[in-house]
């Protein structure tokens, strides 16, 4: 590996924002371990990738924590450690707090929020013996305000903030880096695998989603917050207003959410 190579393991790489990350990152030269569920998928982007040979292709359910610890067990094996961490991978929601049923909810939890914190506690030792790394956390704008149809999402990226700005503040000192990233309506298929009440596929992509910028802009904006070390980052357009009206005006993003069919 070249010197200013960089080992980096990108969950839920498959399609959307990882996919996209992945053929930035790829295009910098950079070493990639792309995880997903959907295998056929992951072999089309390292395919797509400027050096298909500069990656590892690591299947991977979120939902089964004996296939994470073991996936990160292969990755300490073969390559030591990895520098950058991304938990992309994730599932949303569309569907009424009333009407969805509790294991939904808990799929949610387990996929969105613990598959990264169990992977965070397996890759984090090699990462303080080096003295180095940088975990990046996909989270959502939901992840700071309630949204109707987003309960259990909403919650799960609540509790990535919670967790991942405590790492920050425990290790930051060690030499590891945190960035939580905050995306808007970006155009991926996200709504379209978003779980409804009984836990069966939306299969609808939302229109707001439909006119959000594309995941390859979003990539680049994630790759430029990374360099900086930044430890936040929003991404999007006018929905990123909503975040600024529950921090400074919450009266007017309560008018505006109580609207929201």
């Amino acid at each position: 590996m070249k010197k200013e190579q960089k080992i980096i393991w990108i969950t839920g790489a498959s399609s959307g924002i990882g996919e996209a990350l992945a053929y930035q990152w790829s295009q910098e030269g950079h070493f990639l371990i792309l995880s997903a569920r959907r295998e056929n998928e992951l072999y089309c982007v390292q395919n797509n990738c400027q050096n298909p040979a500069a990656s590892k292709i690591l299947p991977l359910d979120l939902s089964k924590q004996a296939e994470i610890e073991t996936a990160a067990e292969i990755v300490l094996k073969e390559f030591g450690h990895v520098d950058i961490l991304v938990h992309n991978g994730g599932i949303s929601q569309r569907s009424l707090a009333e009407e969805t049923l509790i294991d939904v909810d808990r799929k949610i939890m387990e996929v969105d929020y613990f598959s990264g914190v169990i992977l965070t506690k397996k890759m984090l030792p090699s990462m303080l013996a080096n003295k180095k790394g940088h975990i990046v956390a996909i989270s959502s704008i939901v992840g700071l305000f309630g949204f109707p149809l987003r309960s259990a999402y909403s919650a799960a990226k609540h509790a990535m903030h919670g967790f991942y700005e405590t790492l920050w503040a425990e290790t930051h000192t060690k030499g590891i880096d945190v960035t939580v990233v905050c995306p808007g309506e970006i155009l991926t298929n996200v709504s379209l695998h978003a779980l409804t009440k009984d836990g069966t596929p939306h299969g609808k992509m939302d229109h707001a989603q439909e006119k959000g910028i594309t995941a390859k802009q979003c990539a680049k904006k994630i790759i430029i917050a990374v360099r900086k070390r930044k430890k936040e980052v929003y991404i999007g357009r006018k929905e990123l207003l909503m975040i600024y009206f529950k921090r400074y005006i919450p009266f007017l993003y309560y008018k505006l959410v109580s609207k929201i069919k």
